[in-house]
């Protein structure tokens, strides 16, 4: 689908600030995401994480700054240039597993039935879920759940993929299928931006900004990150570490 290119950069954060009452969940961030990688946001619960994605999405409005998502603001009119994959799912729970896939496929614009037909198998094939495409997802457990989710984000084939704790509940052979699946994406020129508090999936992203109290502390590849910690083989867990103490004026 087109959009607007804007130098190469798919998402672009100005000063942007977000307070819920006296919470300030996003404090004054500058970020600019690289069209075309996956990009982590990492950090603990309570960082900000989903209130940037919400942001990203239009779903929210910041107080102060700005955000651009693929050259515009994001509102009604930039939706359908997004996937969104919320950490708490937002399925019918009455519907089908493909009754739900295709049910945002058609709020996406998939209109031709053919293509839909072959785009829903795609999909669902691809979470592993095809033989029980019938199943109501009130039947489900909340892993499958996460796994229709996903389909129902990917369904339209988004330039911009924004997904929020994405591999929770999933089984390590199926992890392994979603990242492998996400990789594909970004070689064919998706941005993928992934919230996530384990370091296994930040491991797999090709640029991380870890967050704190609505801020980026931090940002690099894994490898630069890793180094600045300035310990040999440093796991991600302790350059995140790292930074804080840094934050927090506290020697290592």
């Amino acid at each position: 689908m087109a959009y607007n290119k804007t130098d190469g950069i798919a998402v672009k954060i100005d000063k942007a600030s977000f307070n819920f009452k006296k919470l300030n969940a996003i404090d004054d961030l500058s970020l600019d995401v690289t069209a075309g990688i996956s990009f982590g946001l990492l950090g603990p619960n309570g960082a900000g994480k989903t209130t940037l994605i919400r942001l990203l999405t239009g779903l929210l409005k910041p107080k102060s700054g700005s955000i651009e998502v693929l050259g515009q603001t994001p509102s009604q009119k930039t939706a359908h240039l997004i996937g969104y994959m919320p950490q708490l799912h937002s399925l019918y729970l009455e519907l089908s597993i493909i009754q739900n896939v295709n049910f945002f496929a058609l709020i996406y614009g998939l209109r031709d039935r053919n293509k839909r037909a072959q785009r829903l198998e795609e999909v669902i094939k691809l979470v592993d879920l095809w033989q029980r495409r019938n199943d109501s997802v009130l039947n489900l457990s909340g892993g499958m759940r996460q796994r229709v989710s996903l389909a129902c984000a990917i369904v339209h084939k988004p330039p911009l993929l924004l997904l929020d704790e994405p591999t929770v509940g999933l089984d390590p052979e199926l992890r392994v299928t979603f990242w492998d699946y996400f990789a594909s994406l970004t070689r064919q020129g998706t941005t993928l931006i992934i919230s996530s508090h384990t370091m296994d999936d930040a491991a797999h992203c090709d640029h991380l900004a870890f967050m704190r109290q609505g801020k980026v502390i931090a940002q690099g590849t894994p490898s630069e990150l890793r180094q600045a910690a300035r310990k040999p083989d440093a796991s991600l867990e302790e350059a995140f570490l790292y930074f804080i103490h840094r934050e927090d004026g506290k020697d290592e």
